[in-house]
């Protein structure tokens, strides 16, 4: 991959077949973590491999989608602004995320978009906030399934408390999180997004419950 340093006049989306696979395994072996942590069937007695197996399905639909867009979202504003970005997965992370799973905790930082390119601050921290955003748009899309019994419901739940989730913990300003590249440009819209992911996510699991 060549380092890009001036702007690109018509930036186009594509996808690698080293980015598609990278894509897929995260999104599947998330799944699967999340999956372990909310139907552990190797901890429990009473969770089955049904219960697991269909725990994978809501965890495919929820969390990796959340995950996906969120990723994709980095990826489209990037190019936007005329950089090369491209999703890499951390193996190790995922490695660490099912291991953490089974113990009965999750960490999960799957991967993130890396982009190259000339770019100003301002830039670099509307990338950062595609992801979180989205995340909050994602859980506004799913709320409504939340008025349905069954299956639907259940994925309306996690759909909205997941992206709320990511939302809130990506705007933490740590290490390679949104958070700190939005707080190093402005203050206040930092301030402002984490408050609101925050309380949002607070509020939510108050008054829905976490499961």
């Amino acid at each position: 991959m060549s380092v890009r340093t001036t702007r690109q006049s018509e930036p186009e989306l594509t996808f690698s077949s080293k980015e598609l696979f990278d894509l897929a395994v995260a999104w599947i072996v998330l799944s699967v973590a999340f999956a372990l942590l909310l139907a552990p069937i190797h901890r429990v007695a009473g969770v089955t491999i049904g219960d697991f197996v269909t725990m994978v399905g809501l965890s495919f639909v929820t969390v990796g989608v959340a995950f996906l867009l969120h990723e994709l979202a980095h990826k489209v504003v990037a190019i936007e602004y005329g950089q090369l970005a491209e999703f890499r997965a951390d193996y190790q992370m995922l490695f660490l995320a099912i291991m953490s799973a089974l113990i009965g905790f999750l960490f999960a930082a799957p991967g993130a978009v890396y982009h190259r390119g000339r770019i100003t601050k301002r830039e670099n921290a509307m990338i950062a906030l595609a992801g979180p955003l989205t995340n909050h748009l994602l859980a506004v899309l799913f709320l409504p399934l939340m008025l349905f019994g069954g299956y639907l419901g259940v994925i309306g739940h996690m759909g909205v408390l997941i992206n709320l989730f990511l939302a809130a913990f990506n705007m933490i300003p740590f290490g390679p999180l949104d958070g700190k590249t939005v707080l190093t440009w402005n203050k206040a819209v930092f301030s402002a997004v984490f408050v609101v992911s925050a309380v949002v996510l607070v509020g939510f699991i108050l008054t829905f419950g976490f499961w």
